[in-house]
């Protein structure tokens, strides 16, 4: 009777590995998008490559709590730090777009992280045309 003998398999040797180099990004843009029901902080680069981002939702604000100015600010702040401790962020161009409570709330805790807003953009989408009427009611 022959003998099983376990087989094992020596594991390629890998190319060695590199360091990742780490990006500076000093100055971009900051993306808030603040509905009535949540707000979404978004920093990217010049060229609009997401950085960092955050939200109430992700913050831990659940239901009707996600649409208030805190939960903005806490979101921004979480959002500015990372892109500040990753990327050395420190100057912003800020893009708004919607109508929430978290509007101003998240651009005034960019000030309190030490990140230079040079302007402020509102972006928020404007109607032309509006919506088709209803058919009119017949009698």
């Amino acid at each position: 009777m022959a003998e099983k003998t376990a087989t094992t398999t020596v594991a390629a040797a890998a190319a060695p590995k590199r360091k990742k180099n780490k990006r500076s990004v000093s100055s971009g843009q900051v993306h808030i998008l603040a509905t009535f029901n949540n707000t979404i902080i978004t920093f990217t680069d010049p060229s609009g490559s997401v950085l960092s981002w955050s939200s109430a939702g992700i913050c831990g604000f659940r239901g009707s709590k996600k649409g208030t100015a805190y939960a903005a600010q806490v979101a921004a702040e979480r959002a500015g730090q990372s892109a500040k401790q990753q990327f050395g962020f420190s100057r912003a161009d800020v893009y708004i777009k919607g109508v929430g409570l978290g509007r101003d709330a998240a651009v005034r805790s960019l000030a309190g992280l030490d990140i230079q807003v040079e302007s402020i953009k509102d972006v928020t989408g404007v109607p032309h045309g509006y919506i088709r009427p209803r058919k009119a009611r017949r009698v």
